[in-house]
């Protein structure tokens, strides 16, 4: 998972069905004979999350019962939810006597009704996406594109594919996904959430309401997986193999599967096994939040990955697709996997610890990476915009904050000293001062490997820079500021491809980095991508607000020749806060 939706199937249960129950059998006068078949048969669909054959069941139900009886209007209001038709689900469910308190489908549909009310609507093939008016629209053409490509990846590697538009909501903070969610903002804090499949859609947090920016379309990709696999197993498939099979597979829609384990997850799992501190299956039921602590979650969660890699490259073809097929069919999933393997469980969970021992594991525990240290905004001063893209960075990113995690302390104080010489523009000095705090902490603090390789790129040593900057991303994938540096740098080259391939990772972070998109403005018509450089000069001109004759300017600047300051001045850098 992304701590992101490791509730999905605990809170669907928990509250989807249990919902539905309550209120069908204590607020709604019942109808029986094939009425009531009928309305068993909708639960059950809309349960196995087969909304398609929910609206079948319901247009039989209402030839037999009438579109006025409580229940019939009901189920009407259960299904326009899950179409995403949120005005008539209120209006269906408010008809039906459904009471407007906490945790009913009548607030669920309030709510959302309420906050995606003035969203705008983008649309692609297979998908809706929907998000707030403004910045947000610069997110569609990237999610959209994640999507289509990871839509295709799983009908190859699980066998289906939605034959639905499936949509995807924005929201703005932690209070926002809660209301849309049904999490409380206590459960998203303690477990980290930043994304849920549920009720029919893809609930996602934008970017630009995290610190740093978060690997929003790995998220994406991620929370898509288990829809399919929900809809794929008619909703049986059990916490472990959700999140396992959506870890595996949310790198699909760039490349193959298995590419998103962090090395820092690597290594706690690791010390685990080397200490014989592993987590259970049964310890992960009902819920890895449940978990006594998040070292134990993680831990759990790259148990879980292995598992699923263990089934997918040693069970033989489509060993996941058929998976899927035999819980769709109600076996266990101990007995799926068992049929799938052609092993007794027991041998297979051997198999899976010798498959974990064999693994090679970081040596040392590595600190977390960014990947592992969203901050999530609350959703206290709602209005003023201040996501990612608006914090201005001065000129030459100057700050004694970063190093506070480097353990060791000779390079602790070396760091520190040399923030103190580049912030007086004693470049060399710096160098230096950066060069003996790398020596000894190596690649391992994102923090000290970037302020090194600045302070190496003003001095235009840029080979040393880069080097420090690519053994960098090893420990540290996708980082974004590791893949900002590498853009200016490549830029600056005219290595105009391998510029394009680290933006792209940096706006799969945070696309609300104005550098991001001018840089890109830049490099894509010279790497022949010349529909990405449009995108990207419309998202520019959306966050910077600037006319068409200054964004020339700006962009043009980009990739002289002659070193550049750090970062662009923070008049260019810094969008409109509304």
């Amino acid at each position: 998972m992304r701590r992101a939706s490791l509730s999905t199937v605990v809170l669907l249960l928990a509250l989807g069905a249990a919902t539905a129950r309550a209120q069908t059998d204590d607020e709604l006068p019942a109808l029986a004979g094939e009425a009531k078949a009928r309305i068993q048969n909708l639960e059950q669909h809309l349960n196995d999350w087969d909304v398609e054959a929910a609206h079948a069941e319901w247009q039989a139900l209402a030839a037999l019962a009438g579109t006025d009886a409580k229940q019939v209007r009901y189920f009407a209001g259960r299904v326009a939810f899950e179409q995403g038709r949120y005005e008539d689900a209120v209006r269906e469910l408010t008809a039906a006597g459904v009471g407007d308190r906490p945790g009913s489908w009548l607030k669920l549909a309030k709510d959302s009704l309420a906050l995606t009310e003035g969203y705008e609507t983008h649309e692609s093939e297979h998908f809706i996406f929907r998000a707030p008016k403004g910045k947000d629209a610069l997110l569609a053409p990237w999610a959209l594109d994640a999507l289509e490509a990871v839509r295709t990846a799983l009908d190859e590697d699980l066998g289906y594919a939605p034959p639905d538009k499936i949509r995807v909501e924005i929201v703005s903070s932690a209070a926002e996904l809660s209301r849309l969610s049904t999490l409380s903002r206590e459960a998203i804090r303690t477990t980290g959430t930043i994304a849920i499949c549920k009720f029919n859609k893809l609930i996602v947090t934008s970017p630009k309401a995290v610190l740093t920016g978060y690997d929003w379309l790995d998220t994406v990709a991620h929370e898509y997986v288990h829809l399919v696999v929900s809809r794929k197993s008619r909703n049986t498939v059990p916490i472990w193999m959700h999140e396992g099979l959506a870890k595996y597979l949310e790198s699909r829609w760039k490349g193959g599967p298995g590419l998103a384990l962090t090395p820092s997850s690597l290594a706690l799992l690791g010390d685990r096994v080397r200490k014989g501190k592993l987590v259970t299956f049964e310890q992960m039921s009902p819920s890895m939040a449940l978990l006594p602590t998040a070292q134990d979650a993680a831990t759990a969660f790259a148990e879980v990955f292995f598992a699923i890699k263990l089934l997918d490259t040693t069970a033989g073809p489509h060993a996941l697709k058929r998976l899927l097929g035999e819980m769709a069919q109600g076996r266990s999933d101990k007995r799926a996997v068992e049929a799938v393997t052609g092993k007794r469980w027991g041998d297979f969970e051997k198999a899976w610890m010798a498959f974990l021992r064999q693994q090679p594991f970081p040596k040392e525990l590595i600190p977390t990476s960014w990947k592992e240290r969203k901050q999530l905004a609350d959703g206290k001063g709602k209005g003023k915009d201040k996501g990612t893209a608006e914090k201005e960075k001065p000129e030459r990113e100057i700050s004694f904050g970063d190093f506070g995690e480097i353990q060791q302390p000779d390079a602790r104080r070396a760091a520190h000293l040399g923030e103190l010489l580049r912030e007086r523009r004693r470049m060399t000095a710096a160098a230096e001062q950066y060069k003996k705090a790398y020596l000894i902490a190596k690649d391992s603090y994102e923090s000290l490997s970037n302020k090194y390789a600045l302070t190496l790129l003003e001095l235009g040593r840029d080979h040393e820079a880069q080097g420090v900057l690519e053994a960098s991303l090893v420990l540290h994938p996708g980082s974004h500021q590791t893949t900002v540096h590498l853009g200016r740098l490549f830029v600056r080259q005219r290595a105009w491809k391998q510029a394009v391939l680290r933006l792209k990772e940096a706006a799969a972070v945070n696309p609300f980095d104005p550098e991001v998109q001018l840089l890109l403005a830049r490099a894509a018509p010279e790497a022949q991508e010349p529909e990405l450089g449009t995108r990207a000069r419309a998202a520019a001109a959306l966050l910077l607000k600037r006319t068409p004759a200054e964004l020339d300017a700006l962009i043009s600047s980009l990739g002289q020749a002659a070193p550049t300051p750090a970062a662009p001045t923070p008049a260019a850098r810094a969008p409109d806060a509304g």
